[in-house]
């Protein structure tokens, strides 16, 4: 593994999950109350023994690169490799923001060619999964493979959300189509791509000569070497999610607390690696109650938290309820306030007898009707929510709302408020 070398594509916007990436790139996300997305790309770099790792970042970068720090966390801060951070610059004579996947890689090839590995592990830093690099590797040099894609079974009716292939009977793929309208199967791609060092430089130059292409891995890279050079599909069948949208997010977050959930952080021999918080321990009073709930270090909880995941730092006052909700750090939801399938943002204030995700009008949101529709409702970076505030279903408060910007005791549901009491 030492010949190989990862490049983890971390610059995502995210817009399908709304106001969660407003302030951070969509790999800073938190998941699971303790960790962020990037994590499990990062943990499964190390786990595989691939210690030279680059993480192409653009949008919003300054939460990702505060996480990730110098990769002390991931033990990446080595003489001998570790974790670099690329960001799109602007030199004399070239630089300018990324156009796509394909390049974001294109203007590091410096790190490619400096780099001399054998083979480069491209890899997509928004998903949730635990998987051991090596084994596909292992599988790329036994078929003697230009290219191995890393391939997934997802339901049919979600196959549209990704890239299509078909395998032959040897697992060489013969056919790739981008997110087609009419999916032929749920075969898919995983985002994951090793290449042989010198065909992804030569595909990558080629494609950046391309004035027709709109140069993604994706949509031109592998659809241009099917046929013509050896790519394979390396057929992983763990857990693999991607949380892109708001529903796959919560939806994530929901599965880790089954009674034996897919995806095992409570495996030592390969733990999930994150950055230490160093919070004190969790503390409930006499009238708490936690029933299948994931609580983080530092929560202090004298409600009743029922099938939620609580990062660190959580306040839930007594008489309080979180429900079917996932709550970001530091936020405090005050006595006899309610807070139901909701995501909360850090450093929310939910006051007294408030209600968040309220109602049984489940209509979907206004300004983000393709994302915000099964009756989630997302609450920003410290806004806050007035004592007795009613805020319904699909609703999106902006983060930094103020009590001062609520002209109304209720929010209806499919709502969007922001700062300066803006309601659409």
């Amino acid at each position: 593994m030492n010949k190989t070398i990862a490049v983890i594509l971390a610059g995502g916007r995210g817009d399908r999950l709304s106001i969660l990436s407003e302030e951070r790139a969509k790999p800073a996300v938190i998941f699971g109350g303790k960790y962020r997305i990037i994590d499990f790309t990062l943990s499964n770099c190390v786990h595989s023994g691939i210690t030279r790792v680059a993480l192409l970042t653009q949008y919003q970068p300054r939460s990702l690169n505060d996480h990730i720090g110098i990769g002390k966390s991931w033990d990446l801060d080595r003489m001998d490799g570790g974790v670099t951070l690329l960001q799109p610059y602007l030199g004399r004579q070239q630089g300018e923001w990324y156009k796509n996947t394909a390049d974001a890689v294109y203007q590091n090839l410096h790190f490619v060619e400096e780099s001399k590995a054998e083979r480069v592990l491209i890899l997509a830093g928004d998903h949730i999964y635990k998987m051991r690099y090596d084994d596909m590797v292992n599988y790329h040099v036994q078929k003697g493979a230009e290219c191995t894609v890393g391939v997934v079974n997802v339901p049919l009716e979600e196959a549209s959300r990704f890239g299509i292939l078909a395998l032959n009977e040897n697992g060489a793929i013969v056919d790739f189509a981008e997110k087609p309208a009419n999916p032929r199967s749920g075969t898919a791609s995983m985002g994951i791509y090793l290449f042989n060092r010198e065909m992804l430089i030569e595909r990558l130059t080629e494609d950046a000569a391309n004035p027709e292409s709109s140069h993604d891995f994706g949509r031109d890279i592998i659809p241009s070497m099917i046929g013509r050079d050896k790519v394979f599909g390396y057929q992983f069948k763990d857990y693999w999610r991607d949380v892109g949208t708001v529903d796959a997010y919560w939806q994530a977050n929901m599965e880790l607390l089954a009674d034996l959930p897919r995806l095992n952080l409570y495996d030592l021999e390969n733990p999930v690696l994150t950055r230490n918080q160093n919070r004190p321990p969790v503390k409930s009073g006499p009238r708490a109650q936690v029933v299948r709930s994931l609580v983080s270090e530092g929560c202090i909880i004298n409600g009743l938290v029922r099938n939620s995941v609580l990062s660190p730092g959580v306040y839930v006052e007594d008489g309080a309820v979180v429900e079917d909700s996932i709550v970001f750090d530091d936020c405090f939801v005050d006595s006899r306030a309610y807070v139901h399938r909701s995501i909360l943002d850090k450093e929310v204030r939910v006051g007294r007898e408030a209600q968040v995700g309220w109602g049984d009008n489940h209509v979907a949101n206004r300004d983000e009707p393709t994302h915000l529709n099964t009756g989630i409702t997302l609450v920003g970076k410290r806004a806050q929510v007035p004592p007795r505030i009613r805020v319904g279903r699909n609703c999106k408060l902006y983060p930094g709302v103020l009590e001062k910007d609520y002209a109304h005791d209720t929010i209806p549901s499919g709502s969007t408020l922001k700062r300066g009491g803006v309601l659409s």
